[in-house]
């Protein structure tokens, strides 16, 4: 990754303003953008499966007022948003009408046409940080034909930087081990319920001078807090913390920047107050102590 293109400790993570899990305003979204920006956060992540477009939709129409020299843009491919219902279940983690569906493709046409869609959306004029989104199931064509796409695009400037975002680790270093790129986006994988990008990925992106972007820290709230019905691993977790006068929430954003390897983590918002609350939790200190014990 070059220089100018320095990943900031913190980025607003663009799932909530395409209705993740739960609906919300055109106005509650620019709120959350607004209050991001207030606040010095600089760098901004999005997807087509967002809400089908609507998280670039809205980010857009958000950051257009904005300086474009002044943050960084991500988003992804791998998904193309198209007209009607195919009766797939996947985006229904979103809620959104059921007008539109997203189809897999990471052919080389599939890439430039995702792209092109996207800068649509979005309304601005170039995007920053493309990652190829979620090819568990599609390795080969992945790695074969929306993997060198990327790398053209790259080349003619017409993105900065380029990588792979996705849930588990064992394919990041497939990734790492058999292209080039220049940043990964690793979701629930380095956070204190899930480890697992610590034994291989991690230490592998370090040697390789490939910073990480970290996604999913707080498990759907289940790291925010702790009720008594909460799973045992939360409840060990939550007591190490009470333990030694730390939010869980603040141990749970900045445990992942304790690797090296990790450069920013994403954190996403419903309302403009869990931007602030979890801003004030990342600045918590929290002892060495803390740490070991966890």
């Amino acid at each position: 990754m070059t220089p100018s293109l320095a990943l900031p400790r913190v980025g607003l993570g663009g799932g909530p303003l395409g209705n993740y899990l739960q609906p919300i305003s055109d106005a509650q979204a620019q709120a959350v953008i607004d209050t991001a920006w207030a606040a010095g956060i600089r760098y901004f992540d999005t997807a087509p499966f967002y809400g089908l477009g609507l998280a670039e939709q809205r980010l857009g129409r958000a950051l257009r007022a904005r300086p474009r020299s002044a943050y960084l843009l991500s988003t992804k491919v791998g998904r193309l948003v198209k007209p009607g219902s195919n009766g797939s279940r996947e985006a229904s983690i979103f809620a959104v009408p059921d007008d539109h569906h997203v189809e897999w493709d990471f052919t080389r046409d599939g890439v430039l046409r995702s792209v092109s869609d996207s800068l649509d959306r979005l309304g601005l004029d170039r995007i920053d940080i493309l990652l190829i989104h979620d090819p568990d199931r599609h390795w080969p064509q992945a790695l074969d034909e929306a993997y060198p796409a990327l790398a053209d695009l790259r080349a003619e400037g017409v993105v900065r930087a380029i990588g792979v975002g996705m849930n588990q680790s064992r394919m990041l270093v497939d990734f790492v081990k058999h292209a080039d790129p220049d940043v990964l986006l690793a979701a629930d994988q380095c956070t204190l319920l899930r480890r697992s990008a610590f034994e291989e990925l991690l230490p592998l992106c370090q040697e390789r001078a490939i910073p990480v972007i970290a996604a999913g820290l707080l498990h759907r709230g289940q790291l925010t807090s702790h009720p008594p019905d909460a799973p045992a691993d939360v409840q060990r977790i939550a007591a190490a913390c009470q333990d030694h006068n730390v939010p869980l929430t603040a141990a749970a954003l900045q445990f992942p920047l304790q690797h090296p390897a990790v450069h920013s983590i994403l954190v996403g918002a419903h309302e403009p107050a869990q931007i602030t609350t979890n801003l004030a939790a990342l600045d918590h200190p929290v002892p060495d102590a803390l740490w070991h014990a966890l």
